[in-house]
């Protein structure tokens, strides 16, 4: 292992880019470009280019650290986890099983967030885990369940996208939080087709759009509702299609109408040429996709927004047909398989919801446990950090700061600070590391073995490249231990593969079913799609698993010739009804191929058909008035990721992005009386944050923009708002009203 180059996977976003991983004979290792796989192409944004500056000892963790004293001092193995077993056993006995909290997060492998969510349920019997991926795609599964019956980020690979005609990409800066997947929207207008942004700024992203929508922060489901207001009135439905696909369109229909184009003008700022001309732009291909993100997924009423634009897919006959349909670009690396396999509030391995006394019973049966002994499903997660300190008295952390990640920030930080007890395991000693009792250094990528699962569905192998510094342990490893000191001997392997074997077994028969994949398989095909059952055939309800590929591949490369890419091929002609393997046609039974495209014959649906849900507008959870005039918006920048703890760690990205900032808009600035540098106050009812001002035409007047990767007095999640979505618990981090206060020129 020490001299040889290891294939394996980025450490941050959803993409999983390919690299490869070489330990060098002087020291370190060097991450290089891996072409072989299909994401990435071997292109690498900078902060995989430096992912490895973490693995320095220097930078992270190589002891555990216990509370002496008011200090954390370095202590042995067993004697943290002796000091964790104890207090949480002790909290367990005085207030009950609720009283002890797990928070996950969306960086976890599969195998550790099944392991973890198995942990809280059998070992702690607590109902209270949830984690950060909540902060992310959580509206936009909630959404995609209630209309196709099935959440995957994306029901088909990204390589689609270029071959369609036309794509709106809501609420994302993808040229800054996933640099390398720009190619396949560059190759979109390359080939013809056109693409859309809906954002308030004009990012990176935007400026690579035929047509920019910049809508005042929190109105995007009005937008969406004006569009397909627009699409109805224009004769632009297909007809056919809600017929035979889908229920529900009369009442989408009567509620969308409601919203007519001035109206719609007048909410969100956006003018009726551009509604009418962005109708146009997605209409006229044959095919056409929808991919919203973080922007109208992290609001009060995110749910109801995706949906929305759920709504303009179907009525225009996309979801399920090829090339063509909607799609969530998940964010976090493992924010996929993150939500799927037991660590969210409600939910069992599989995408099995807790409350389904089937899923109970078989995964109960996978456990060897009774499934009575379960508890039901608890806080989501802020409700769980608003908890600390109150019915919620011991928390176990893995992989999360929410410290600098979580809304109202400095209140989940009191409340932290509030608990009797936290044991916090991580790579680096992050803003939340800080405040435990017990920090458990413990391994990162390039130093494990384990599963991911991309935005694409795609279920990945990050392969072991490096040996761990001596003191650091696994994730797998900590849970194993703590079991066995609170009395479960069994059932908690500290060996991945061994946890992924049961996760199959677990998963099988589930919306998420991984029960065909095996690390040979992801090794050998660079990655399996999920719904993947073992044995041969079709996945019921999913869509076409065999044969797509030889029809998608038939289509033409040139749009011009065919703008939809879909040669008229019939949906239906996607299937494989006959000649699956394993049948009497094909000969010996061979490996389900896994599911790369979704939803292509029918919809995971009782019935087969996809679901409208009538949505309409209402406003964001705070809107401004004449104490807080402006509109907050917040989101990334290049070269730092989600709270930063590894980030910031690494020198030549912090000297691309040092610190915070505040853009404001030349006007706003000028009646402001603020110059280019000068400090300024960013102010909510939450609190008050303080950055450089950053003088841009690309903000709209009414609305400022900060990052939120840095702690201190910079923190943009200060200001950020915890109203919560009433479906998916999302908080609006996308929208809150502020004021801003010049503090004076900037200091020399």
């Amino acid at each position: 292992m020490e001299n040889t180059s290891t294939p394996t996977h980025c450490p941050y976003c959803a993409l999983q880019c390919g690299m490869n991983i070489t330990p060098l004979p002087q020291g370190g290792v060097e991450v290089t470009e891996r072409a072989d796989f299909p994401v990435n192409r071997g292109a690498l944004c900078g902060k995989g280019r430096t992912a490895a500056e973490v693995l320095s000892p220097a930078v992270r963790l190589t002891v555990p650290l216990v509370r002496d004293g008011g200090r954390l001092v370095e202590a042995s193995w067993p004697r943290a986890l002796d000091r964790i077993a104890e207090r949480l056993g002790a909290t367990r006995e005085r207030y009950g099983a609720d009283a002890l909290g797990v928070f996950g997060g969306g960086g976890l492998t599969n195998e550790k967030a099944y392991a973890l969510g198995k942990f809280a349920r059998v070992v702690l019997g607590t109902s209270q885990i949830d984690y950060n991926g909540r902060f992310c795609m959580s509206s936009a599964a909630a959404a995609g369940t209630k209309a196709f019956g099935l959440d995957r980020g994306l029901p088909f690979p990204l390589e689609d996208v270029p071959r369609t005609g036309c794509v709106i990409l809501v609420g994302s800066n993808l040229a800054e939080t996933m640099p390398p997947s720009l190619r396949f929207f560059t190759e979109l207008r390359d080939n013809g087709g056109t693409l859309i942004v809906v954002d308030p700024r004009r990012t990176r992203t935007a400026e690579q759009a035929d047509l920019h929508l910049a809508p005042r922060p929190g109105t995007d489901l009005a937008l969406a509702l004006g569009l397909l207001h627009l699409v109805v009135a224009e004769g632009r439905t297909d007809e056919e299609y809600i017929r035979e696909r889908t229920t529900g369109w009369e009442e989408a229909r009567a509620a969308a109408m409601a919203h007519w184009p001035e109206y719609v003008e007048r909410i969100t700022g956006v003018p009726v040429p551009q509604l009418r001309q962005a109708v146009r732009m997605f209409c006229e291909p044959e095919a056409a996709m929808v991919l919203t993100a973080r922007g109208p997924e992290q609001q009060s009423k995110g749910t109801d927004t995706v949906g929305a634009w759920i709504n303009l897919c179907l009525a225009t006959g996309r979801p399920g047909r090829p090339l063509s349909g909607y799609g969530c670009l998940t964010g976090q690396g493992n924010g996929q398989g993150g939500r799927e396999h037991g660590q969210k509030a409600d939910q069992l391995p599989g995408y099995r919801k807790l409350d389904d006394p089937e899923a109970r019973r078989h995964v109960a049966g996978v456990w060897g446990v009774d499934p009575d002994s379960l508890p039901g499903p608890g806080r989501s997660a802020y409700e769980l950090l608003d908890a600390l300190g109150t019915d919620v008295r011991a928390l176990l952390l893995m992989g999360s700061n929410p410290v600098v990640s979580a809304p109202r920030a400095a209140h989940v930080e009191e409340r932290l600070r509030s608990l009797d007890f936290l044991a916090v395991a991580d790579v680096v000693l992050s803003e939340t590391a800080e405040l435990a009792d017990v920090v458990l250094p413990v391994t990162q990528w390039a130093e494990e073995t384990g599963t991911t699962t991309s935005l694409e569905g795609r279920v990945l192998l990050r392969r072991q490249a490096v040996t761990p510094p001596p003191g650091v342990r696994s994730d797998l490893y900590v849970l194993h231990e703590l079991a066995g000191r609170l009395g479960v001997e069994k059932g908690f392997p500290a060996d991945p593969e061994e946890v992924f074997e049961e996760l199959r077994r677990a998963s099988a028969g589930g919306p998420a079913d991984y029960s065909g994949i095996t690390y040979r398989r992801l090794t050998e095909e660079n990655g399996v799609f999920w719904p993947c059952p073992e044995g041969p055939g079709e996945t019921s309800g999913t869509g076409a698993a065999d044969g797509e590929d030889a029809v998608l591949d038939t289509l033409p490369d040139d749009p011009a010739a065919d703008p939809g890419g879909t040669a008229g091929v019939p949906p239906a002609s996607l299937t494989s009804d006959a000649g699956t393997p394993g049948d009497a046609a094909s000969g010996p039974a061979v490996a389900h191929p896994g599911t790369p495209r979704l939803f292509l014959d029918r919809f995971a649906t009782p019935d087969g058909r996809a679901r409208f849900v009538p949505v309409v507008h209402r406003a964001t959870a705070e809107e401004p008035d004449a104490e807080y005039p402006l509109l907050l918006t917040t989101g990334r920048v290049v070269s730092q990721y989600q709270s930063g703890a590894q980030t910031r760690r690494v020198a030549e990205l912090n000297a691309a992005a040092p610190g915070p900032f505040v853009e404001l808009h030349p006007r706003l600035a000028a009646r402001l009386g603020a110059a280019d540098g000068d400090p300024v106050a960013v102010v909510s009812r939450r609190g008050r944050a303080v950055a450089p001002a950053r003088i841009t035409g690309a903000i709209r007047p009414d609305t400022v923009f900060m990052p939120f990767h840095w702690p201190g007095e910079g923190r943009a999640n200060t200001l950020t708002n915890p109203a919560l979505d009433p479906t998916s618990r999302m908080p609006e981090f996308k929208s809150c009203a502020v004021r801003v206060e010049v503090l004076g020129p900037a200091e020399e």
